[in-house]
């Protein structure tokens, strides 16, 4: 399951032919045989004790603080649904896959707290469904590089005027699909079984037998490297570095203001989708060296500190589904003063009693009011 840790740390293995391991979706597994049993780890009981207090704590934050943000930007989305265009359906479909990513917080917070009481079939459902909206929340904000790309650097008019409704929809619904391909293998290994040496306690995990097993649990680790991270900072990079660019030469002494904040919130955007999972993708990096043996797994003790470090890491990466309504709305001036408007909405609704947000919101609905050029397109 999402958010849960190496349950745990094994020093050797005697068997290479045949072994259960757990694979948490955090890529740290234990290996261990089925003829002797291997050295567990001394320190498990303080890398338990760390998990029970840190993720609890961490993952409800972020899970109200998630909930706060996105459900707002969903709010000013869907008050604006039938006039949504370009950037604004991609922001739709980021704020969803966020918010279905949070509602899998609670369940690895019971799991690290009580073990997993939830049965198998929930076990596989909630464990793919964390992975399929990491994938579809990585891939759209690379979508939405791409599409400031196309509007600013090449001036497609299509896009600088809005793309049509419906193909924005079909390219999330690609994303979305592609998001539960590389997912299936995740939940095809994920089950419940026994957590460490407690016989009784149960957790979700990522377990399979033999070398086959290995080889698509590595593969599938790599397409998480690969299509997580290197390539949407990739595309990230350069197409913020070419819109920036391309606003850094225009001329009108008018649009200074507008460049300037283009480009803060380009470097901004870039440079937070980095310090978020880059920590991450290194950390798992040097577990999966040390799961191919081409480095050293070390002492007792670096081994619960690796696996510590996985724990933050991964929280600081999961951080970023909280950022990004600050990143792609609430930083934009136009975004700001919708909000404004839904705020007096809510407040006029409270003051009378009212439940209902439909009338006023309704007689606010001429307000040509976009978050999908934000601050950085030249429109």
């Amino acid at each position: 399951m999402m958010g849960h840790i190496t349950q745990r740390l094994v020093l050797e293995v005697t068997n290479e032919e045949d072994y259960p391991f757990d694979y948490f979706d955090n890529y740290s597994y234990s290996l261990s045989n089925d003829t002797e049993p291997a050295v567990p780890c001394e320190r498990e009981e303080e890398l338990q004790a760390f998990y029970a207090v840190f993720q609890p704590l961490v993952y409800s934050l972020m899970f109200l603080l998630g909930m706060l943000g996105n459900g707002v930007m969903l709010a000013i989305l869907l008050r604006r649904q039938a006039r949504l265009h370009g950037t604004e359906i991609y922001l739709f479909h980021l704020a969803l896959a966020d918010l279905l990513l949070l509602f899998t917080f609670p369940f690895s917070v019971t799991e690290v707290t009580m073990g997993w009481i939830f049965g198998d079939i929930l076990c596989k459902v909630l464990g793919m469904l964390s992975k399929v909206n990491f994938f579809c929340g990585v891939l759209l904000l690379a979508c939405i590089s791409f599409e400031r790309y196309l509007a600013v650097v090449h001036a497609v008019r299509t896009l600088r005027g809005g793309r049509h409704p419906q193909s924005v929809h079909l390219t999330c619904f690609a994303v979305w699909l592609l998001s539960i391909t590389l997912s299936t293998p995740h939940a095809a290994f994920l089950s419940v079984a026994g957590d460490g040496n407690d016989s009784i306690r149960l957790a979700c995990h990522l377990y399979g037998h033999g070398i086959h097993d290995n080889n698509w649990l590595m593969a599938s680790r790599f397409l998480t490297h690969m299509v997580g991270f290197i390539l949407p900072l990739s595309m990230m990079s350069y197409c913020y570095t070419a819109v920036v660019l391309v606003l850094h030469r225009t001329q009108q002494k008018q649009r200074s203001l507008e460049k300037r904040r283009a480009v803060r919130l380009a470097l901004v955007i870039t440079a937070v989708f980095c310090l978020c999972w880059l920590p991450y993708n290194i950390t798992t990096l040097m577990d999966t060296l040390m799961m191919l043996n081409i480095i050293s797994r070390g002492s007792c003790e670096e081994l619960t500190q690796a696996n510590m470090a996985l724990a933050v890491t991964k929280s600081l990466g999961y951080a970023h589904c909280c950022l990004n309504p600050l990143l792609y709305a609430f930083l934009g001036v136009r975004f700001r003063r919708e909000l404004r408007v839904l705020s007096h909405a809510a407040s006029c609704c409270w003051d009378s009693g009212s439940l209902s947000l439909a009338p006023v919101l309704r007689s606010q609905a001429s307000s040509k009011i976009s978050v999908s050029e934000g601050d950085i397109t030249t429109n």
